[in-house]
């Protein structure tokens, strides 16, 4: 258990350091051209979740995702008492991967997102963000459990420009998100959305999932 929590901590931590890094890399390097900072930003986080999903797989299940913690939860893949803690665990690296990404670049350590991101578009954007992720994840692992961390890395990357909300598909990643006032932030009023968006769609997930995934033709 607490090799497992390390991973996810480590992960985590790791993930949203490449979020908001990258982000800010990108602003600085792009010269204003938003598409440029978000290709950079998608490219950088989509390779980062294949290189610590093949890593941390095989000692935590890599879920780095409230989201994906809960899904695997109802399922019955892993304890209430050990999903709780993970959750915990994934909460408080996120922050510190923030607070790391802007120390690398020297910046001030505290900071509070001005990004709205809000309305029904937005929050459908959550939805079908964080289902898909669920989707790519759980039939991964079903049907190609080799290929599983690349899979998650390219939807992820084409998730970032097919959704609107850019694909946070993480409720602790929003959280930590909405402390940095870079490219990558969300203003705290349009958490509380995005979240119970994603939340929503692992509890769906949970529903239909099983059933689809349940055999080979």
């Amino acid at each position: 258990m607490t090799r497992s929590l390390a991973a996810e901590f480590l992960g985590t931590l790791l993930l949203l350091a490449t979020v908001v890094g990258s982000g800010i890399m990108g602003e600085q390097l792009a010269g204003g051209n938003v598409a440029l900072v978000l290709l950079a930003n998608s490219l950088a986080t989509g390779a980062m979740l294949v290189v610590l999903i093949t890593l941390f797989a095989p000692i935590s299940g890599a879920h780095f995702n409230p989201a994906v913690t809960l899904y695997f939860a109802l399922q019955g893949g892993i304890g209430g008492r050990l999903a709780l803690a993970y959750v915990v665990v994934q909460l408080a690296a996120a922050l510190a991967g923030v607070w790391l990404a802007h120390a690398m670049f020297a910046l001030p350590i505290l900071q509070v997102s001005i990004h709205l991101r809000d309305g029904p578009a937005q929050w459908l954007s959550e939805f079908t963000a964080t289902f898909g992720l669920i989707l790519t994840i759980a039939g991964g692992v079903r049907f190609a459990p080799a290929a599983t961390a690349m899979l998650v890395g390219l939807y992820i990357t084409g998730a970032y420009w097919f959704t609107a909300s850019t694909s946070f598909a993480n409720p602790a990643v929003t959280l930590a998100r909405a402390l940095t006032s870079s490219f990558a932030g969300i203003a705290p009023r349009s958490a509380p959305g995005f979240i119970a968006a994603q939340l929503l769609a692992a509890l769906i997930s949970a529903l239909i999932l099983p059933w689809l995934l349940a055999g080979k033709r």
